[in-house]
C-alpha cells in the first residue's frame, strides 16, 4: 500500500484525518525553512488542506508547494486527497484539484475538515484501488492471468 505524506497546519486538522486511516505517513514540516530537506522515496498519496479561502493563488500551503518543487517528491506523488471546508462554496478543497491537475495524478477525495467514519473507509477503499491498478499495470504480461 502507498505510504502518506501530508501537510498540516498548528490546528492539525489535516493530521488527525491521517492518523484515523491508520497507514505509514509522514508529515511535510510546518516551518517552510525546514522543508527543503524533507524527502521522501517510495511512491506517495499527497493530502493537504486548502488556504486561503480557497482562492487559487494561496489556496496550495507554501510548504506543499516547496516540497513539490523537488523533482523526485513531485514524481513519487501517485495520487492527492484534499481537506478543506464547504464554507469555501465552489472552491472546497481546492488545493486538491490544483496539485492533481498539476502533477497528472487523480484526485481520490475531497474531506472536510476532520472527515467522517464514511471518509475514512471510502478513502481507503480508494487508496486500495489505486494501488491495485498500480500493481497490475507493473505486472509483466507474461505473467499476468
Amino acid at each position: 500500500m502507498f505510504d502518506i505524506v501530508y501537510f498540516s497546519s498548528t490546528s492539525e486538522n489535516t493530521k488527525r484525518f491521517v492518523d484515523k486511516l491508520g497507514l505509514v505517513s509522514r508529515r511535510i514540516p510546518l516551518l517552510t525553512k525546514d522543508v527543503e530537506g524533507f524527502h521522501i522515496s517510495t511512491p506517495s498519496v499527497l493530502v493537504l488542506p486548502t488556504y486561503g479561502g480557497g482562492e487559487d493563488k494561496r489556496a496550495v500551503p507554501i510548504q506543499v508547494i516547496k516540497f513539490l518543487n523537488d523533482p523526485v517528491n513531485r514524481s513519487l506523488i501517485v495520487g492527492v486527497i484534499a481537506t478543506g471546508n464547504t464554507n469555501f462554496g465552489t472552491t472546497y478543497a481546492v488545493a486538491g484539484d490544483i496539485v492533481s491537475a498539476k502533477l497528472q495524478v487523480p484526485l481520490l477525495y475531497r474531506v472536510e475538515i476532520l472527515g467522517t467514519p464514511n471518509d475514512i473507509f471510502e478513502v481507503k477503499e480508494r487508496l486500495q484501488k489505486l494501488w491495485d491498478l498500480q500493481q497490475n499495470s507493473h505486472q509483466s504480461p507474461a505473467f499476468s492471468s
